[in-house]
């Protein structure tokens, strides 16, 4: 069997994180109280714990990007990726970077896209066409 990643992260507000992750993102939603709920990520189980979240700040130079770190995300294969993609557009997302091709014509070529969820925390979803190539050097 295939590993699963965990990641738990504090948010602000409940309610806003069940909107967010559930009817913008399409994460389906899992356990729960009434302090905490958990979500599949694209596959992965991310737990969101009422609190205040990381600081962050953009300081991670990625090509001719500085990005938001720490950030948290998904790898997605590039079919999946653009249909996310126009959803957070219709969803009226306001990217902090919007979608857009890094590394063209080398290894390790990708989509990106990042954005926030209602409590700040950054989030960067990636699309590879070639998957096999995620970790290419």
């Amino acid at each position: 069997m295939k590993s699963l990643f965990h990641l738990a992260i504090h948010v602000t507000d409940l309610d806003a994180a069940r909107a967010f992750y559930g009817d913008v993102l399409g994460c389906e939603e899992g356990r729960s109280t009434d302090t905490w709920v958990d979500f599949d990520f694209f596959g992965h189980q991310l737990s969101l714990h009422l609190g205040e979240p990381f600081l962050v700040t953009r300081t991670g130079k990625v090509g001719e990007h500085m990005v938001m770190m720490p950030h948290m995300g998904a790898v997605l294969r590039l079919d999946d990726w653009l249909a996310l993609a126009d959803r957070l557009a219709e969803k009226g997302i306001d990217f902090d970077i919007p979608p857009v091709i890094r590394f063209e014509g080398e290894p390790g070529e990708q989509r990106t896209m990042f954005f926030f969820d209602p409590s700040g925390n950054p989030i960067e979803i990636k699309g590879f066409k070639d998957f096999e190539g995620l970790f290419a050097a």
